[in-house]
């Protein structure tokens, strides 16, 4: 399976984020599940969930500090990368 992700360092938190459909976003527990599937492919690390609505606009379903600091950013700005993952 492939994914769109990235790994981020930013004042000491590595943390990993990955494009996800809004119907992962919209339902928590179904965020949490995919979240604990990601964890296996990057441990050790938060994990935040982000899907785009139907205008483009991002949603973030992680931990909050994160998700603050992604709010205050540009999506073209996420280093993203294809990952394949098993």
């Amino acid at each position: 399976m492939k994914i769109q992700g990235a790994v981020i360092i930013e004042q000491g938190v590595t943390f990993a984020i990955v494009a996800v459909k809004q119907t992962v976003t919209n339902y928590t527990a179904r965020a949490m599940q995919v979240r604990h599937e990601l964890s296996y492919f990057f441990p050790n690390m938060p994990i935040i969930l982000m899907s785009q609505d139907s205008n483009g606009t991002p949603h973030f379903y992680g931990r909050r500090d994160i998700v603050e600091f992604l709010k205050s950013i540009r999506l073209d700005q996420i280093p993203w990368k294809e990952y394949h993952i098993y």
